[in-house]
């Protein structure tokens, strides 16, 4: 299920569009002023953001350009009321893949979401290295400096999931979701397979970051 991230600080247009992103299958969160949709959105947990010019705190604009400061290559599609030539060609230039204007027809915003979507599927997926380990998705075989090394399927869908954001932080929630689509489950399930991963990988591969989550290293 693809994540989607509104950024929208009306209350009665956020639950709108949840309602129905929500209805068309997709996960979404609605998050109401910039710093905070920042800070959503740079954790990778999302696989498109709706964002709204207007937005408290820090407006989208601004937002879009710490996204693209960070790296982060998140489709972005701009709904704001704001509709003047200057303000669309302002939006694309700073990064975002569409622009709408309000009012708007959901069907049409339906539409460039499951676009830009598409557009931004990877391709078939090569070998994940990263500092000698490596991860064939397709043949499900994994290496360490060259060894082989036997994961069973929850714990080769976590290693995929890490190798694909190294050095990143992942929340438990994130690695529920993203490795095994288990939202709902405890989190303390992740907890047990970075054990297992450990044992396996090596202990220094996956980080502990307190209170938050964990994250892929080079190891030693």
């Amino acid at each position: 299920m693809n994540r989607i991230l509104v950024a929208e600080d009306e209350p009665r247009i956020g639950s709108f569009l949840k309602k129905g992103l929500s209805a068309n299958g997709f996960d979404v969160t609605v998050v109401a002023d910039g710093p905070a949709v920042y800070d959503h959105a740079v954790t990778g947990g999302f696989d498109l953001l709706v964002l709204d010019i207007g937005l408290p705190g820090e407006d989208g604009f601004a937002v879009l350009r710490r996204l693209r400061a960070a790296g982060s290559t998140l489709p972005v599609i701009i709904l704001t009321a704001r509709d003047s030539v200057h303000d669309t060609v302002a939006g694309l230039e700073g990064g975002a893949d569409d622009y709408m204007a309000k009012p708007f027809e959901f069907a049409e915003l339906l539409a460039r979401v499951r676009l830009r979507l598409e557009r931004a599927r990877p391709a078939a997926a090569d070998t994940l290295s990263f500092h000698g380990l490596e991860l064939d998705p397709r043949t499900r075989h994994v290496t360490v400096h060259g060894d082989t090394v036997e994961l069973s399927a929850r714990e080769f869908a976590l290693a995929e999931v890490l190798l694909r954001h190294p050095g990143q932080v992942l929340s438990r929630d994130q690695l529920l979701r993203l490795a095994w689509s288990d939202a709902g489950a405890s989190s303390n399930v992740v907890d047990v397979y970075v054990r297992y991963l450990r044992r396996k990988l090596g202990a220094g591969r996956i980080a502990t970051v307190r209170g938050t989550g964990y994250r892929l290293e080079p190891g030693r």
